[in-house]
């Protein structure tokens, strides 16, 4: 679970355990859930009352799974939590733990062999669904193992001699289990243990290939997330319970920009709290967006999401514009906004100005940006914090008084996490005051054709556009150079901009 208080390789497919009969597109779901939770997470609960809770999810999900088999899924994927919840203590999760075995040391499918282990009913259903309903079924619960790890013998083992993990199942069409994932970077998880090691898991479909597996906070770090990417894989599952937080790590904007700066399809699936502030799921690719975010005052209810998705094949090239819950047109360049014409705005490396005049500080995801207004129409702008600078040129398209600025910051994250960041956000304020600058906003009226540069210290740069009433908008443009300038150029917005940014991560300084 991640409760939030911070947040262009080739393409390729990789094929290979599993016999590939690849079409060039395959049909994906994701369900976000509104699970039944346990009223009294920390007290202590018997096996047949954890499984009668975790029933009544389960119910659910087979119902959704039933849905999505009738519109042609051949993955599914649920959420983080999605069967028991959150908030429990070490003591109080044990009686929903079940034992998963290792795909990768035995074969064992659940469904036609409920006999071999005690206590896995979970397993079982899940597996039987999978099979029921022909289709790849990915969700998210927790597992009980023995100490030492087989897999890692030398590990120590917890004061209380067993490890509990949050984790990722998969099952193939015939109920079969061929993937398991403990989850590396927990937040807050006091229910759960950390693995010894990160876990770098795949499984390989005979629809697309190979996909690569994570659970929510993982998102944010090198380990496992980036190493899968390095290794080939395209396409990951991301179950999550992710709370929102605006104005740069909403679910559905950093759902699409990881996508779109890891070059990769993204399933991800997403719990709905409204009072944890938790919603947005989506079924992301480099060029497209097929994605769910509840507005306040919407029913409290499940999603299902349903897309046909391309297999990533080498030298598939294009951008796309994204509309909420629609499919994303394709297109190969950037619609003329009639401004900064050239396919690169610089034909050299730019120059690196000072801030502009009457910079000013103020704090963004708990982070001292550094930030310029956007007083005029139209103009170019520049901030920097330190050495690191972000520059700007942007036209509004309909006169506001809205307020926007343009803000930089380079350092490391400390609250609720440790993660270090390069950051050019342009973001509508709050007010009309330079305090409100970095502020939690939803809706704007401000149409803005801009293009956003910055020169990062890395390559793991992921960018976004959130727009009036947290809708989604494909950038129409992304350039990326090797001494790390990134420029992001849109015109022609849908709605009012709430956000555009270029967030980088800076993995290799995290432990400094």
């Amino acid at each position: 679970m991640f409760f939030v208080v911070a947040v262009w390789a080739s393409l390729s497919v990789l094929c290979s355990q599993t016999e590939l009969n690849v079409d060039s597109s395959y049909v994906a779901a994701v369900y976000e859930h509104h699970l039944f939770l346990n009223p009294e997470p920390h007290v202590p609960t018997s096996r047949p009352a954890a499984l009668l809770h975790m029933q009544r999810n389960l119910d659910v999900y087979q119902q959704q799974a039933a849905l999505a088999a009738q519109q042609g899924a051949q993955i599914l994927v649920f959420p983080e939590d999605g069967l028991q919840g959150f908030n429990f203590s070490r003591t109080s999760i044990f009686s929903y733990l079940e034992t998963i075995p290792d795909p990768q040391q035995e074969s064992w499918n659940p469904c036609t062999e409920p006999g071999r282990y005690n206590n896995t009913e979970v397993l079982q259903q899940l597996s039987c669904m999978a099979r029921r309903y022909s289709l790849y079924l990915v969700a998210n619960m927790a597992d009980l193992q023995p100490c030492p790890l087989k897999t890692d013998p030398s590990s120590s083992c917890p004061s209380d001699g067993r490890w509990q993990f949050n984790t990722n199942v998969v099952f193939s069409s015939d109920g079969l289990l061929v993937a398991r994932y403990h989850k590396h970077n927990l937040y807050f998880e006091e229910a759960f243990d950390q693995p010894p090691q990160p876990e770098i898991i795949t499984f390989d479909t005979p629809f697309a290939g190979r996909f690569g597996l994570i659970t929510c906070f993982d998102i944010l770090f090198q380990e496992p997330t980036v190493s899968l990417v390095e290794q080939g894989v395209r396409q990951v599952i991301f179950p999550t319970a992710w709370m929102n937080q605006l104005p740069l790590l909403d679910t559905i904007q950093f759902q699409q920009a990881f996508s779109l700066g890891a070059n990769v399809t993204l399933l991800a699936a997403n719990i709905r709290n409204d009072r944890l502030i938790m919603t947005g799921s989506g079924i992301y690719t480099p060029f497209s967006a097929v994605y769910h975010h509840a507005k306040r005052g919407d029913p409290e209810e499940g999603r299902l999401l349903v897309a046909r998705v391309p297999v990533l094949h080498p030298q598939w090239v294009g951008q796309g514009v994204a509309t909420e819950e629609g499919d994303v047109q394709v297109s190969s360049a950037a619609t003329d906004s009639g401004f900064c014409h050239q396919d690169s705005c610089y034909d050299s490396s730019p120059p690196v100005p000072p801030s502009s005049s009457s910079t000013f500080n103020s704090s963004m995801m708990y982070d001292p940006f550094k930030f310029v207004l956007l007083n005029d129409t139209e103009g170019e702008l520049n901030v920097c914090d330190g050495a690191f600078c972000c520059h700007l040129q942007y036209r509004r398209l309909k006169s506001s008084e809205e307020l926007y600025a343009l803000g930089a910051f380079s350092g490391t994250h400390i609250v609720n996490g440790r993660y270090a960041l390069q950051v050019c956000a342009v973001v509508r304020c709050a007010g009309l005051e330079t305090s409100s600058c970095g502020q939690e906003v939803e809706d704007a009226e401000s149409k803005i054709d801009f293009l956003l540069e910055g020169k990062f210290g890395t390559k793991h740069v992921y960018p976004s556009i959130l727009a009036s009433h947290l809708v989604l908008e494909q950038p129409q443009h992304l350039e990326k150079s090797e001494d790390g300038r990134v420029i992001m150029k849109h015109s022609n917005m849908t709605a009012g901009l709430i956000t555009a940014c270029l967030y980088s991560r800076m993995y290799h300084l995290d432990n400094e």
